[in-house]
């Protein structure tokens, strides 16, 4: 995918004021929308010039956009990395109201999850005498927590980023600070309700919520699906030919006792159920095996290992994976 410089497409400087780009819009619309002009290929310049003033016509979209790609080239090649927009509340429209599919790859792949929480309409008709009153509107932002919080709980302070128009209808992002309870056993994809934190209300009327989603930040162990847990297993050839009972660290510091059946073999799945993320129906632990062999320059292991060579001449390693292949081959085809 290559990135998408929306200044350039428009004409404008990065520090536009909001008043610039709706003229600079205009003027490229009058020039360019594919019922009057007479340019080639003006649709499809049309379509790139609406797709950039989608962007940045919207505070909260300009602003997540300015923070990814500064210090980018149109056209270079690019990936959002992970979470990038981690950190940035949004309003409950996000990209309401626009079909992703109209625009580019670039465009959907940035913003087409944005304002995925649900957005309370106005609501509260005005009575006698007062005014109009509407409940506020409901942010939405993701959050990145460790595995750890979500397997204990926690309360952690989180610092969101909201983009505000100033005096010259220039975006600037203002920063708060919250306190957050983190339930354990809380999954990513789940949403965190604080009632009260989000838009301020019309008249009388209540502010909305604000809804956290939670991602997990990479963990050097453990991989999250759901409420499964799943990891590395390293064994020693001893312990998964013969069996054994080994130590598994889990994310809150204590430690699960699990037992591998004799004959584990590498890329073998043991599974402990119920013993995954803590949650109301817990997840299960599932454990990789990784047979993991002592090094021949140890002069101990180098004499065992020619000891086995000499006493198991008539093993064939290819003929036995071979066989276990085609056994679990034909399992998968009943």
């Amino acid at each position: 995918m290559q990135f998408k410089d929306y200044y350039q497409v428009l004409g404008v400087a990065r520090d536009a004021s909001a008043d610039d780009i709706k003229k600079a819009y205009r003027r490229l619309a009058r020039k360019y929308h594919p019922d009057v002009s007479k340019e080639p290929g003006a649709a499809a310049r049309m379509s790139e010039i609406n797709e950039a003033n989608a962007v940045l016509s919207d505070a909260e979209r300009r602003a997540a956009y300015d923070a990814l790609g500064r210090g980018r080239q149109a056209g270079e090649r690019f990936t959002p990395p992970p979470d990038w927009d981690a950190g940035f509340e949004f309003s409950g429209h996000g990209a309401e109201g626009l079909d992703a599919g109209e625009y580019s790859d670039f465009f959907a792949e940035l913003f087409g999850r944005m304002g995925r929480a649900s957005r309370h309409p106005a609501r509260g008709a005005a009575g006698a005498g007062r005014g109009f009153d509407a409940r506020g509107e409901d942010h939405h932002a993701k959050i990145v927590l460790d595995l750890e919080d979500a397997w204990r709980g926690a309360r952690r302070q989180i610092t969101l980023r909201s983009p505000q128009l100033d005096a010259q209808g220039r975006v600037r992002l203002v920063e708060r600070t919250l306190e957050v309870s983190i339930p354990p056993g809380v999954k990513a994809g789940q949403m965190i309700r604080l009632a009260g934190q989000g838009g301020a209300g019309v008249g009388q009327a209540p502010p909305g919520d604000l809804l956290l989603e939670v991602q997990f930040r990479s963990h050097a162990r453990f991989r999250v699906e759901g409420a499964d847990l799943m990891a590395e297993l390293p064994l020693a050839p001893w312990e998964a030919a013969l069996g054994a009972v080994v130590p598994v660290p889990l994310p809150d510091g204590s430690t699960l006792k699990v037992r591998v059946p004799r004959g584990a073999q590498s890329g073998q799945s043991i599974v402990v159920r119920g013993r995954g993320l803590p949650a109301r129906t817990p997840g299960d632990l599932e454990l990789q095996v990784r047979v993991v062999l002592p090094s021949a320059y140890d002069p101990r292991a180098k004499k065992l290992y020619e000891q086995m060579a000499a006493e198991l001449g008539d093993f064939d390693a290819r003929k036995v994976a071979a066989a276990e292949d085609e056994r679990r081959s034909g399992e998968s085809t009943r």
